[in-house]
This record gives structure tokens, sequence and C-alpha cells, in this order.
């Protein structure tokens, strides 16, 4: 994998030392990212963009790690006020990569899940301000990724659904029971509900519903900055007190809230039979595909 390049042209290459390290000390080599993710950081605005539109940018195993070095190395960056995640083609990330969940055992699936809650909860806990930008299809860790971020914009195409307990998963799971209420996550979950962009929005899922994408380039690039919006008003370490004083047991910094969402994946990844479980499911969803759309 090569370096990471932000907007100066900076690179940070594999075992660089940061400036700072990831919130609280739960601590993460810097990473490059690959030809599947891009940084690029301008204005104080770190973007990083999913770039795998073949695959509905979905997420495989060495993606997932270009993410997690691209987000630490964003918020050791003390110039970045806000983290943005957008996706290239036509959907914004189709969650879990099942094309390459093949051939695979139980434990080194259970690795792709525990490194996936990894990225999620450094985003939930980063120290600058997040956004998700949504077109098309959020799923799975595609639409985890977007409840994790601060400010949540989906285009008028998009839709989320949060499919992984059909495979026995539970991912992500409090973090969207904080977004939307329990009762509305829980039943979300079991049900693989499908949301649109409108009723994202009014649940409180979604935080702003956008104009549609344009097609034209330069077009998109100044839909993503409106998306993104002024810069924060507070630094980040009064945003950081901030959140930390309207979450539960701590906000940012409680590590007992994230080592029970980590335990929580593990128990149900680590249930005997999880490769087996995912087959099963990717051969009702190729099933599901074949009959045609159904969002």
């Amino acid at each position: 994998m090569g370096p990471v390049r932000d907007g100066a042209d900076r690179a940070v290459s594999a075992g660089t030392a940061l400036a700072a390290p990831p919130p609280r000390g739960r601590g993460e080599p810097a990473l490059p990212a690959g030809p599947e993710v891009r940084l690029r950081t301008a204005a104080g605005v770190a973007l990083v963009e999913l770039d795998r539109p073949a695959r509905g940018n979905a997420l495989s195993a060495t993606m997932v790690e270009a993410l997690i070095g691209a987000v630490h190395a964003a918020c050791a960056d003390a110039s970045v006020h806000t983290l943005a995640f957008c996706g290239t083609g036509r959907h914004f990330c189709t969650g879990f990569d099942l094309g390459t969940a093949e051939a695979v055992t139980d434990g080194e699936l259970l690795l792709r899940f525990v490194r996936i809650e990894t990225l999620l909860d450094a985003v939930w806990r980063a120290p600058v301000r997040t956004v998700a930008i949504a077109q098309g299809r959020a799923w799975g860790a595609g639409a985890d990724l977007l409840a994790a971020c601060d400010r949540r914009c989906v285009a008028p195409d998009a839709s989320l659904r949060f499919p992984g307990a059909a495979f026995g998963i539970v991912l992500g799971t409090r973090r969207l029971a904080e977004r939307v209420g329990t009762d509305r996550a829980r039943a979300w979950v079991a049900e693989g509900t499908t949301l649109d962009a409108a009723g994202a929005v009014a649940a409180g899922l979604a935080t702003a519903l956008l104009p549609p994408v344009p097609e034209d380039a330069a077009a998109r690039a100044g839909w993503r900055e409106e998306a993104i919006g002024a810069p924060p008003v507070v630094d980040r370490a009064t945003l950081a007190a901030i959140r930390s004083a309207s979450r539960p047991a701590g906000g940012p910094g409680a590590d007992a809230l994230a080592d029970a969402d980590l335990a929580a994946l593990v128990r149900s990844a680590s249930r005997p039979g999880l490769a087996a479980r995912l087959a099963a499911y990717r051969e009702r969803a190729r099933a599901a595909a074949a009959r045609g759309p159904s969002d």
C-alpha cells in the first residue's frame, strides 16, 4: 500500500509516528490508505472517500484497515476540525463485503468484524466533528458508519438498513439506540427494516436531507462542501467536553461503553457457525437480487 496524501501533499507511511495519539489512549498505529480509500485534508476538513464503486464501496478487510488509519491520521492532525466520509459511485457503503467472505473461517470473520467495530468506535469518539454524506445504499456497516457521525446527511435516493442480525451479528446497536431510541433501534435491527431518506430524517437517524447528487464532478464537490457546512464555533477540547456532558456514562472517553459494544459483538460473532450463517445470508441476498430491487 502507498502513503496517505492530504491536500498539502504530505504523506503518512506505515509506522510513521504521529504528532498525537487517538482519543483517550485506545491507540492504533497510523496506517496508510490504500487505493480504495482516499484522504484529503484542506481548510480544516479531512475528507475520507470510500472509492470502491464496483463493489458498492463494500468493506473488505484491507479497506477497513485503510479507513482506521485515515481516521487516526486525521484525528492526529491538530489543524483538522471536521472528519467527513463520502463514497464514490452510486452508493455510500453497502456494508460488509460478502464477496470476500468465502472460504474463510469463523475466526477470520470474527477478526474482520472486530476491526469494523474498532473503526466505528474511533469515529464515535473522535475529538473532531464528524460528518457522513450518503447517497444510494448505506447498509450494514455503512449505516453504522453514518450513525456514528455527528452530522448525518442523506441524498433523496438514500436507503438505510441494518441486516447484521440476519446472520447473528450484534454491531452498532447501542449507538443506533442513542440516535433513535431503544425500542425503534431494536425493531429496525431485528426486523431488517429498510428506511428511505425521508424516513431516516424523520426518525432522527439522519440529520439533513440533501438535494439530489449532481452528475458533474465539480458540482458534486460543491454539494459535499454544502453538506459538511461551516466549521464548528468551538475548539476541539470544548467539543469533546460537550460530547462528554451530553452522552451517557462519559461520552467519547467512556471506555466501559466502548468495551461493552465490543463485548456484545464478540459474543455474537464467536457463536459457532458464523461462516455458515454468513454464507446462508449471502445466498438469500443473491436470490433477492435476482428477483429485483426491493427499495
